[in-house]
């Protein structure tokens, strides 16, 4: 009655991946947090979700780390 690949669990991202991968608001480098399956921006403070092993790098579908407002200039009115 199981087919093998639950969703209990979320699929991590490729580790070999992560050195391509840049965001594309800031183009730095991401870190990978496993804990909660995201590639974080930490000078935006910014976080991607990764949906069965595939980086949803939309800004928009990004969720805020922390409440720190971002960097003066580094937002387009």
């Amino acid at each position: 009655s199981g087919s093998g690949s639950g969703s209990a669990r979320p699929e991590p991202l490729e580790p070999s991946l992560l050195r391509f991968l840049v965001c594309p608001l800031s183009k730095r480098p991401l870190r990978y947090e496993e804990a909660t399956n995201e590639l974080i921006n930490e000078e935006l403070g910014i976080a991607y979700p990764i949906i069965d092993g595939i980086p949803n790098m939309v800004p928009e579908a990004a969720r805020r780390t922390h409440k720190k407002a971002p960097a003066e200039g580094s937002e387009q009115p």
